[in-house]
Formats: C-alpha cells, sequence, structure tokens
C-alpha cells in the first residue's frame, strides 16, 4: 500500500470532492463535475478553507501544497488519478472511463503528478477561491 492508496475514510462526508481553490484547473474540474451531477450527488471543499484544510491534514495532503485532490466515496478516501476516474466512474454518462482503473496506478499517477505540478504555469492561479454560483452553494463547504 502506498501513501495515495484508497483508505478507509467512514467518519468523512460521502462524495465530498476535496481540490485547490486557487488553482484554475482544479476549479473548472469541480464546475465540469457539477455540469454532469443532476443527482448532485457530489459536494465540494476547497483546501484553502477551515474543512479543507482539516480534511487534507487528517490524510496526509500537505494544505501548503498539495500534491493531490481527493474525494471521499463507499467511505474510501481516493487520490490522485484514483480520485478523478472515482468521480468519473460515478456520473452518468462517463462509467466508461471508470475502466481506465484497470490500468495500474504507477503508470497513471506519473501523468497526474506531471500536471499536477505543472497546473499553475498552465492553467493558472487566482487569488481567491471560486465562487459558486447562488444555486451551488449549498453544496460548497467551508
Amino acid at each position: 500500500m502506498t501513501r495515495w492508496s484508497p483508505q478507509p475514510a467512514p467518519d468523512e462526508p460521502d462524495g465530498l470532492i476535496l481540490f485547490d481553490g486557487v488553482c484554475v484547473f482544479c476549479s473548472r474540474w469541480v464546475r465540469w463535475v457539477i455540469g454532469h451531477d443532476p443527482q448532485r450527488r457530489f459536494r465540494f471543499v476547497p483546501i484553502q478553507s477551515p474543512t479543507g484544510w482539516a480534511l487534507a491534514v487528517r490524510h496526509g495532503i500537505d494544505p501548503d501544497a498539495p500534491q493531490t485532490n481527493a474525494v471521499v466515496l463507499g467511505g474510501r478516501i481516493f487520490f490522485k488519478s484514483d480520485a478523478a476516474l472515482t468521480v468519473l466512474g460515478a456520473l452518468p454518462g462517463t462509467g466508461g472511463l471508470k475502466a481506465l482503473k484497470a490500468a495500474p496506478r504507477v503508470l497513471r499517477d506519473p501523468l497526474y503528478d506531471l500536471i499536477a505540478k505543472n497546473r499553475y504555469a498552465i492553467f493558472g492561479r487566482t487569488d481567491a477561491c471560486m465562487v459558486p454560483s447562488p444555486e451551488d452553494r449549498e453544496r460548497f463547504l467551508t
């Protein structure tokens, strides 16, 4: 089991996605999930918020220099490519992408790491976390 292997997280809220709120790419990912989640299964917490900070620390993510996003689903927390593919596998119309989890993490995570390491240079960074629309505000924890 590696540091970023899925872990039990029975006390964490199901469907919670932890993301870097000042990362433009990460915020676009959240907006994309919102647009593809008609059942409103997922909720979101930026790592820069008190709740996100605490969640990150509990699960070994450095809140000052996050190397991964995370998602809690089915009593487990997933990191890196597992997190993204777990979310995709739970959304309608994207279940086929869940098959990518069959590829070993040792092959998937280096690509994830490359994007994560360069996300600000490639996609940009904002000075503040994204502001959700009024209809989605209740889906965000602070």
